[in-house]
């Protein structure tokens, strides 16, 4: 397991980790920017803290199962990449699109080293 590999994958479980936490207990600085994005409060349980959560939690399982970090950083890709869609449908160009810039940055880099890491056998 690179050490770059490590890193990045630590830093997106607690990133990931984190915004999903935040999302399932609605924590109140996250709001506005969801609300801006046109995204119903119902939804920071389910479909975006849950995903989010998961996908942290998925990165965590494939240190130890590659295939899982796979998935999992795949699953985030995809999730950021709708996320700045909405954004962008919504006329949103905040800084919560930024954020969103960095996460789906960070996913990617994490989906790519952990596609290496797998077809290495690593």
């Amino acid at each position: 397991m690179s050490p770059v590999y490590l890193t990045a994958t630590v830093a997106a479980i607690a990133l990931n980790g984190f915004s999903g936490v935040a999302a399932l207990l609605r924590f109140a600085p996250i709001i506005p920017g969801m609300q801006a994005a046109g995204v119903p409060e119902a939804w920071l349980r389910f479909p975006i803290g849950t995903c989010k959560t998961v996908g942290a939690l998925g990165l965590l399982a494939g240190l130890w199962f590659p295939v899982i970090g796979v998935a999992a950083s795949a699953g985030l890709v995809l999730f950021f990449v709708c996320a700045m869609y909405t954004h962008v449908l919504a006329h949103d160009i905040s800084a919560q699109f930024g954020l969103a810039t960095g996460f789906l940055a960070l996913n990617c880099v994490v989906f790519a080293l952990s596609v290496q890491r797998l077809v290495a056998g690593v």
